[in-house]
């Protein structure tokens, strides 16, 4: 099904509703050529890739960029397990079959990272090389993840803990959304975000909000018109559906024991800002690249930029993502195309 372009789509791209096992995933189109699929995070829509759509497009490329179950217009299930990463997995191989493909590059961004680094490792067969921009590859292991969250942040409240609980998080953040997406989304850009020292928006003070540490301005690489798009798109569906991917984090744990400590060994591409707090978090699973990661490709922090990687820097980010693509159709030693073109 094919519906009519908004006004904020880039020229001669198409939406389109395709069909996933237990619903429907809208997505925004451009261009020919072998596919890439690109996956937004937290709290964002197919709309966070609007840059990269038409480069990829003008490169040879067919750019689907598509809102995640739970945003936008695709379908949002009630049940909280809807949401596991399984199920993400099932819809990106749904996608791509539904446009009449075998295998796609994924390239994601935020949670979309996670989302597309964990396809490549479940669906290998399908996904042939994954990008990853502004979180790390990390496999999974260790402890139960919301026990983890439960021994940081001392007196405070990590904010993925913060999210667990049904509706807590969406009486903060609707009733007033797009002063809280602003926020949000200027406390983490790299022109707007607070002075390094300051106490972490991440950690929620005993008895307020995340809220409360944000900032108060709009990121320079975000117009009014942009936001009024993600606001309205929030303000008409609600941030439960987002919100329930954190609230699959124990279950993704349980169903991806198989995959303990798996490598993703296709060829891989990493994108962050300089200045995103998760490098910091996430350093040791950076410098575990050479074993997690040992079909990389290349790897890019960009200065002076934030966790909105490709939307705050939209011709670095481009750039990155057609030399790595064009990598990927280089000849190998033995004389035969790293990927094949359609």
């Amino acid at each position: 099904m094919t519906q009519p372009a908004s006004p904020f789509t880039p020229a001669d791209a198409r939406h389109r509703m395709v069909d996933v096992p237990d619903g429907r995933i809208h997505l925004v189109e451009q261009g020919t050529g072998p596919l890439v699929l690109l996956v937004h995070g937290f709290p964002e829509l197919w709309y966070s890739w609007r840059h990269q759509l038409p480069a990829l497009a003008a490169a040879g490329y067919r750019a689907v960029a598509v809102d995640v179950r739970g945003y936008g217009r695709s379908s949002t299930p009630h049940a909280v397990d809807a949401y596991r990463m399984r199920t993400h997995v099932e819809d990106n191989v749904a996608v791509v079959r539904a446009l009449g493909e075998e295998t796609a590059v994924i390239v994601g961004h935020d949670w979309g990272s996670t989302i597309a680094a964990d396809s490549a490792l479940l669906e290998p067969d399908v996904f042939s090389a994954v990008g990853l921009l502004g979180v790390p590859y990390s496999p999974r292991g260790g402890i139960r993840p919301t026990d983890a969250f439960a021994m940081i942040g001392g007196d405070e409240e990590f904010y993925v803990r913060h999210f667990q609980e049904p509706g807590r998080a969406e009486a903060e953040i609707e009733r007033d959304v797009r002063g809280w997406l602003t926020g949000f989304y200027a406390t983490l850009s790299g022109d707007t975000m607070p002075p390094s020292g300051e106490s972490s928006v991440f950690f929620v003070p005993a008895g307020g909000r995340l809220s409360d540490r944000f900032v108060k301005d709009r990121p320079s690489w975000l117009t009014d018109q942009e936001l009024d798009f993600y606001v309205g798109e929030f303000e008409r569906t609600g941030l439960t559906g987002a919100l329930n991917r954190y609230r699959n984090v124990d279950r993704d744990w349980e169903d991806l024991a198989e995959w303990d400590g798996a490598p993703i060994t296709q060829p891989s591409l990493f994108v962050a800002g300089e200045l995103d707090a998760s490098i910091a978090w996430l350093a040791d699973a950076i410098k575990a690249f050479p074993t997690t990661l040992p079909g990389l490709v290349s790897s890019h922090l960009i200065a002076d930029c934030g966790h909105w990687v490709q939307q705050e820097r939209p011709d670095e980010v481009n750039r990155l993502l057609t030399t790595w693509l064009e990598t990927l159709n280089e000849p190998t030693p033995q004389g035969r195309s790293s990927r094949r073109r359609r």
